[in-house]
């Protein structure tokens, strides 16, 4: 029976902390610093974490090793599942030429690559981050981004950056569920706090993404539109979560924020969109032909299709002009797919009967030789060594059996479905493995009290602590790609931390889960499937480069608004 002590070095939780941090400090050097491959980087810090595990905690390299399967079958199924599932889909669309006329049809609201980039990377990527989570979203708008003229590491920053207000709300609010599950606080509270926090994040991406698509010029030109959107969806994002369903959030938020674009560029349009799409198209094609894009970041031989997550078509050649599908039905054909997706996970989700059915399909499976031989630093059996397999509750499943209706009414030969599936598979090899190799690394510091002694170590900062407790959900969605996991991490830590300092444990329930959504940018897994979709697969580094400073600023205006929430601002509360 293990049990970890949060101070084995010396007695002393500094010093402690410090070592228990190596796994992720190497992550962060050979990500960010030396610009190692994702996969090789994961597979290196899960090195770092099993060490210090067995060296400095004590922990038997039997459970360490048993902890490292674990993780990388959680990695694998349910994570990556809804990942393969969601592109596979994609897949269908890009086969049957239905992707041409999405694309297209977004072309009917403005061939602006600016406000494209508003209206698929952040509302369109809402929307999906709503029905799946887990990267589903990023892959998919970056392909699309891609398909209307963006250069790889462009659409890749664009869509990554996107991906951050919705997050906490994404999959159903499953992070927020998972919350309230380990804490037994009500979901409907933290999801109330949430709603408090995350819309001021969400009023400024849109404006973040117009001037990261065309700099200065962009945000000039096109912060009326930016701003709508924005608006639109924090106020949605507050309305929903307070006052009628925390699972329906992001759902509303983005088709009301769509909606309020639409029918805003009735009114007005921006100038300047053909100068702008003028630029990425040069951009795209210097990074095509010799490698080096403004920032000479791109190496020399460029993947040239489209997304490198089982395309096998080159990406189309978009100009100045977008082409308007020819009629109405193949606009209604086009977006179907996604109508379908929403159809079945209202009824998995939203329907009482349908929901309690497939929360008894799930099968809870004792992790073989770890189950009960591992403890919490409180002495209490750890209940991560129970391993849930939701092969049909799973958003995953849900996706899949979406593709299948989605091949049925396209009229897909099932071997051209298979045959694709497999394809995405075997492109999506090296971002399986990154993503398994990170939740490993994470099961491995949290069964042998690594996460757990940073948690309790930043905790010692007493009323501080309001300040410092977004960036523990930061870390935490950072590593493990999911701000699911980070509260699973950390919920409970916050919670006992609220009560310690005096500070309100839904606030900080809360924090963790607002400061998980500017984390996920940055993490292995979101990067390693932003550049598998764009092409640019073992070019992660170049991601997190771009993307950390966003990251880094977006959640110094979270750590202000939390601790001003616990103080000054404690109005803003429920």
């Amino acid at each position: 029976m293990y049990q970890p002590d949060l101070s084995p070095l010396m007695d002393s939780l500094a010093l402690s902390a410090l070592v228990a941090a190596l796994p992720l400090l190497t992550l962060f050097l050979l990500l960010g610093g030396l610009r190692l491959k994702a996969h090789w980087a994961g597979l290196a810090s899960l090195a770092v974490a099993l060490i210090v595990a067995v060296a400095c905690y004590g922990m038997p390299v039997k459970l360490a090793l048993l902890s490292t399967g674990e993780g990388a079958a959680f990695g694998l199924f349910p994570i990556m599942w809804i990942v393969v599932a969601a592109i596979w889909l994609y897949q269908l669309t890009v086969v049957t030429g239905r992707f041409e006329d999405l694309r297209r049809a977004f072309g009917l609201i403005s061939d602006d690559p600016r406000v494209q980039a508003v209206i698929i990377a952040f509302c369109f990527g809402a929307l999906l981050e709503a029905l799946a989570g887990f990267g589903a979203p990023v892959a998919i708008t970056g392909v699309m981004l891609m398909a209307v003229g963006f250069a790889p590491v462009r659409a890749a920053l664009t869509v990554l950056v996107a991906n951050t207000a919705p997050v906490a709300f994404g999959a159903i609010a499953i992070p927020i569920i998972t919350a309230g599950n380990l804490t037994k606080i009500p979901y409907t509270d933290i999801g109330a706090y949430v709603g408090r926090q995350t819309p001021v994040v969400a009023l400024f991406v849109p404006l973040l993404l117009v001037l990261l698509v065309d700099g200065r010029r962009g945000l000039r030109q096109t912060w009326p539109v930016a701003l709508v959107c924005g608006a639109v969806f924090a106020a949605t994002q507050f309305v929903t979560s307070n006052y009628i369903s925390v699972e329906l959030t992001d759902i509303i938020a983005s088709l009301a924020a769509l909606a309020a674009v639409v029918l805003f560029l009735r009114v007005w349009q921006p100038a300047g969109g053909e100068q702008a799409r003028a630029a990425l198209l040069r951009e795209r094609d210097a990074e095509r032909g010799d490698g080096a894009g403004p920032d000479g970041a791109v190496p020399s031989g460029a993947p040239r299709e489209e997304g490198g997550a089982g395309a096998t078509r080159p990406v189309p050649t978009a100009t100045a002009t977008i082409e308007r599908p020819d009629s109405g039905a193949r606009v209604v054909m086009a977006f179907l797919p996604y109508l379908i997706v929403i159809a079945v996970f209202s009824l998995a989700k939203l329907w009482t009967r349908a929901k309690e059915y497939l929360a008894t399909t799930d099968l809870k499976l004792g992790w073989p030789g770890l189950d009960g031989h591992v403890l919490t630093a409180a002495g209490q059996p750890s209940t991560a060594t129970v391993y849930t397999f939701p092969w049909l509750s799973s958003p995953g499943t849900l996706l899949l059996l979406s593709g299948v209706l989605v091949a049925a009414v396209y009229r897909v030969s099932p071997l051209v479905a298979v045959r694709e599936f497999g394809a995405t598979v075997v492109r999506l090899r090296w971002a399986l493995l990154t993503v398994a190799s990170v939740l490993a690394l994470a099961y491995v510091m949290n069964l042998s009290g690594q996460t757990i002694t940073i948690g309790t170590w930043i905790a010692g900062a007493g009323a501080a602590f309001a300040f410092l407790s977004p960036i523990l959900g930061w870390l935490g969605t950072a590593v493990t790609g999911s701000d699911t996991s980070a509260n699973a991490l950390f919920a409970t830590l916050q919670q006992t931390a609220g009560h310690k300092a005096g500070l309100d444990p839904t606030l900080l329930v809360a924090a963790n889960t607002s400061g998980g959504v500017v984390g996920k940018m940055i993490s292995p897994q979101n990067l390693t499937i932003a550049a598998t979709a764009v092409g640019l697969v073992g070019r992660e580094s170049v991601l997190f480069r771009a993307a950390i400073k966003w990251s880094l600023l977006l959640l110094l205006a979270l750590c202000v608004l939390v601790l001003l929430q616990s103080s000054l601002l404690a109005g803003m509360l429920p």
